[in-house]
């Protein structure tokens, strides 16, 4: 146990987040853990097959969802969010906030290459068969392996820093014994006293 460790009763009552970035947040994380594992899945099924194209129409639907939810994400923290100090200051704050604009700037990146992968294929896809998403431009069909492979590359970047937010967070949950996790959780409703 450290010095800096905050009682229970303090750590409970630390300010949160707002409900809508506590639901971004969680609904990235969990987008982010299927695109990536999806990807995998498919890797190992044979090609042509039913499930690996359904898997894969679903894992484009996702990440379609996932970059309306990371723009949406972005706004509302540039404009609406609730603001919070920062928790700590110094160089635990700056590598705190390079690690958050990494993530941002990963994902916006791992988006546009999805799309620019799935347009050099010279096929339409749709959002959960719903909407159609046509290309804006033509894009060299050669480029495909190009911008796939990027695509694979930066996925494996996202759930290696993505992994490590965990673990920092975790980290501070259970060894600095402060409130840094406890904030991205919804406060808990005390119930009438006996």
């Amino acid at each position: 146990m450290t010095t800096n460790a905050l009682p229970p009763q303090s750590r409970e009552n630390s300010p949160r987040y707002d409900s809508l970035s506590i639901t971004f947040h969680w609904l990235t994380a969990a987008l982010v853990i299927f695109l990536f594992s999806s990807a995998l899945v498919w890797d190992e099924l044979a090609k042509g097959t039913p499930l690996r194209k359904g898997l894969q129409s679903l894992h484009i639907s996702c990440g379609i969802l996932l970059a309306v939810i990371v723009v949406a994400r972005i706004l509302w923290r540039i404009f609406a969010g609730k603001r919070l100090g920062r928790l700590h200051s110094g160089l635990s704050g700056l590598l705190a906030t390079l690690g958050h604009l990494a993530l941002y700037a990963l994902l916006l990146t791992q988006i546009t290459l999805g799309f620019l992968f799935r347009w050099a294929q010279g096929e339409e896809f749709e959002f959960f068969g719903l909407l159609p998403i046509p290309a804006p431009v033509v894009i060299d069909h050669e480029l495909r392996k190009t911008f796939g492979g990027l695509h694979e590359q930066v996925a494996w970047i996202i759930i290696i820093i993505a992994g490590l937010h965990a673990v920092i967070a975790l980290a501070h949950h259970y060894w600095l014994r402060d409130s840094t996790l406890l904030r991205m959780f919804p406060a808990r409703r005390s119930g009438p006293s006996n």
